[in-house]
């Protein structure tokens, strides 16, 4: 089984989005092989935190149903297990990227952010207090490059 971390901030929107995302992209393709987690790196992130009602609302719009209690946040500074653990780490942002990349655990782990992956520059920015018009483009953004970068992910865990 391979792993692949996402990685954002608070680990309550983007990363959350994008975990619930990248699992049914899997699911829809068959895929059993490949586990997705999901972390904060950022200095709001806590253990515990629900996903945010924002995320859910435009998940569901997408057909996943996110339960309040269905993901709890993760700081990945106080679990640096499950970045041992991580065969693939994608980040949201360049900052982030840093920041995860500085910790012991990520050495030699590919490591990258999500639109770098799907062979793009940028970040995908924080829609937190922006109102759901900006978690929907958070979202589409996010799906976009997943399925730019799915290929590319299932090619780079079966190696």
């Amino acid at each position: 089984m391979k792993t692949v971390l996402l990685v954002c901030h608070a680990n309550t929107c983007r990363s959350v989005m994008a975990h619930a995302m990248l699992e049914r992209m899997l699911d829809a393709r068959g895929v059993r092989t490949v586990r997705v987690g999901s972390g904060g790196i950022g200095n709001t992130a806590r253990d515990g935190m629900i996903p945010s009602l924002d995320a859910r609302i435009v998940l569901r719009e997408e057909g996943i149903h996110l339960a309040e209690t269905a993901m709890a946040s993760t700081d990945l500074r106080r679990h640096p297990e499950l970045v041992t653990g991580a065969d693939l780490i994608l980040a949201m942002t360049e900052n982030q990227k840093r920041a995860i990349g500085a910790l012991a655990e990520t050495d030699g782990r590919p490591l990258f952010t999500l639109r770098e992956f799907a062979g793009e520059a940028g970040d995908i920015g924080d829609p937190v207090g922006q109102g759901e018009d900006a978690y929907r483009a958070c979202r589409d953004e996010i799906k976009r490059c997943l399925t730019l970068a799915l290929d590319r992910l299932l090619v780079t865990l079966s190696a």
